[in-house]
């Protein structure tokens, strides 16, 4: 198939975010002494802040205000943005497709910091539209903003190629209906050969 539209997830696609998150998390766990391992942090790749706190609260028996805490996170976040770099294998794709057919950003992040972190790679203006979590009810693994990311650009779902760095987010491309890229393996095949 030849897309009419491209989407891309953010953190762990377009941009190297994942560790910075990480520690971010680490601090605010600590403060809240929340068990939250690394191996799961990155199995819950995609779903917004706010989600995992009210997860690891019901699993750990805690009475916590999610929405507040999962401010503290991006507050302990902001600060790491500076050293984000982009995952040029993916940046090229989308330079490449720019002006050709419309691409969009999917996120489970926030619009705030989301839009930051494409400001700071300097790629924002090649989206035509940057949906996040806070513009959809249901988050992935369900294909509610992959589905709105394909609404704003005005191309229909099943002509659409999308990229993801994790399970839960390729699961949300495929229950929309669109052809699903895993980026963590066309970057593993790019280190192989070398390009």
């Amino acid at each position: 198939m030849t897309p009419k539209g491209l989407i891309f997830d953010c953190d762990g696609t377009l941009a190297d975010t994942m560790p910075l998150h990480w520690r971010a998390w680490q601090m605010i766990t600590q403060r809240h002494s929340l068990h939250f391992p690394e191996d799961r942090f990155y199995s819950l790749g995609g779903v917004p802040s706010r989600d995992i706190l009210k997860i690891l609260a019901e699993e750990q028996g805690r009475s916590l205000d999610h929405i507040a805490i999962a401010h503290e996170k991006e507050e302990a976040y902001l600060p790491l943005m500076a050293q984000v770099e982009p995952i040029h294998g993916v940046v090229e794709i989308a330079k490449a497709h720019h002006g050709k057919i419309p691409l969009a950003v999917a996120s489970g992040g926030t619009q705030k910091v989301i839009c930051q972190v494409l400001e700071h790679l300097k790629i924002r203006h090649l989206f035509d539209a940057v949906v996040t979590s806070e513009m959809v009810k249901r988050q992935k693994p369900a294909p509610d903003i992959f589905l709105e990311a394909a609404r704003r650009i005005g191309v229909e779902p099943r002509y659409c190629r999308a990229y993801e760095d994790t399970d839960l987010g390729l699961q949300a491309i495929r229950a929309a209906g669109m052809e699903a890229v895993d980026v963590r393996k066309e970057l593993a095949k790019r280190q192989v050969s070398g390009t």
